[in-house]
């Protein structure tokens, strides 16, 4: 191969070379353009999700409560409390603080509050216990008569169930096929939080 020939050749691989490199830069670019799109798409299907989860979160909730009402109410009158008016998320407000109770059944001297969590850890029970301390403040009509405290959950982490039991509340369980149960035997004697701290 002559010097030209050889020249000519090198010259046509660079060629080649340059052209390359520019369709690879032009492909890196289009990436580039595709990936900050799909950035754009991620963060924005993140953000539905979010929110989805949000709604999907109050609306599992609410479905646990919905669950846990009708079934407490028949449970608590074969324990002798004869309840017999039910309601979902009540709300109440005093000194500029709001509580809201996910259940609660009543009749004219019977209270019992239920909180509903899927997975009940120890906290959520002592955070029940100091709502109940102070539920006549946000709840003036139950005044005078006898308050129960109860929590409902799918899971109890840590012994929280016992613990519950221990703290004098009511224990109810959910099963996945919608059943609930009444884990107290019947040794169990509630803590009345509608009585003063000196009695209960």
């Amino acid at each position: 191969m002559s010097q030209s020939q050889y020249a000519e050749e090198i010259a046509e691989i660079w060629s080649l070379f340059k052209e390359t490199d520019a369709k690879f830069k032009e492909t890196d670019a289009k990436f580039k353009e595709t990936d900050a799109r799909l950035d754009q798409r991620f963060k924005a299907t993140d953000d539905k999700l979010r929110r989805l989860e949000g709604m999907f979160g109050i609306q599992w909730g609410r479905m646990l409560e919905a669950l846990v009402r009708p079934a407490a109410l028949k449970l608590f009158q074969e324990r002798g409390i004869d309840v017999h008016y039910t309601y979902q998320r009540l709300k109440g407000s005093a000194n500029g603080r709001n509580m809201e109770l996910d259940v609660v059944l009543e009749n004219d001297e019977d209270v019992v509050v239920i909180e509903v969590k899927s997975l009940v850890r120890v906290e959520d029970v002592d955070d029940l216990v100091e709502d109940l301390k102070e539920i006549v403040t946000f709840f003036t009509k139950y005044g005078g008569r006898r308050i129960y405290g109860g929590i409902a959950g799918l899971e109890f982490a840590e012994g929280a169930d016992r613990y519950a039991y221990r703290r004098g509340l009511f224990v109810l369980s959910l099963s996945g096929d919608g059943l609930v149960q009444l884990q107290n035997d019947r040794l169990f004697r509630p803590r009345d939080f509608g009585l003063p701290l000196a009695q209960a």
